[in-house]
């Protein structure tokens, strides 16, 4: 199954075309630059170098959320418009779980975090077990000291990853834990992970039309929550 998958959640692209596993080529970027300046523009470089056509792919793939509204917005619209065309499937994965697939060789909990401002996070506990991920809790929007008070309860060793693990790091109640930060290029969400968690949702059946492949998000847009403040609590 050849798939193409990109992710623009976070600060850090990616794209990357995979066929049944094996990564024909991937390009990631974390220089702070628009996803909307880098994202097709590393698209068709990385088709252009595996020589496969878009017509030829049987899987577009994007991470869905949660992550940044912008981001999450530019993919899922990036992916529609390459997949209606030739009516391909897509999948859109669990951001988080993509962040564990980077640590799905170990044997550990991976503790993924994306930074969610305001004292929260994005998170989402997975136990990592001979290459593969068993989820232990779902994605949740949680405040960082809860998450590590949580995190204490664990016996095993636990991996921090994504966007958000260095600022868990630095924190004193994860350094208690003892918490491990992975390598760099093992920290942030890439491409290759939201193939990998995209296989998983061929898998169970969990793909679906362009037309039907839409964002998640945990909690709603700043604009959204300043409006229902101003209109005193109120439904939008």
């Amino acid at each position: 199954m050849k798939i193409l998958a990109i992710d623009s959640s976070a600060i850090t692209a990616s794209a990357a075309v995979t066929d049944d596993g094996k990564i024909l080529g991937e390009y990631f970027l974390n220089t702070g630059l628009t996803h909307s300046e880098t994202l097709m523009p590393m698209i068709e470089s990385v088709l252009q170098c595996a020589k496969i056509n878009p017509s030829e792919l049987d899987l577009f793939a994007v991470s869905s959320g949660p992550g940044s509204f912008t981001g999450i917005r530019i993919g899922i619209a990036s992916i529609k418009g390459l997949a209606m065309p030739f009516g391909t499937s897509c999948a859109g994965v669990s951001t988080l779980e993509a962040i564990a697939q980077n640590l799905s060789h170990l044997d550990c909990v991976v503790c993924a975090v994306m930074d969610a401002r305001c004292g929260q996070v994005y998170n989402a506990l997975f136990r990592a077990e001979k290459g593969s991920l068993k989820r232990l809790t779902p994605d949740r929007a949680i405040a960082a000291k809860e998450l590590a008070a949580e995190c204490e309860k664990l016996s095993e060793p636990i991996y921090l990853a994504g966007d958000g693990a260095k600022l868990c790091a630095k924190s004193e109640s994860f350094q208690r834990l003892g918490a491990i930060l992975p390598p760099e290029p093992l920290i942030y969400q890439r491409a290759w992970g939201v193939a990998k968690a995209a296989e998983a949702a061929v898998r169970e059946n969990r793909t679906v039309s362009p037309a039907e492949l839409m964002p998640f998000y945990l909690r709603p847009a700043q604009a959204e929550r300043s409006l229902k403040k101003q209109l005193g609590g109120k439904e939008i």
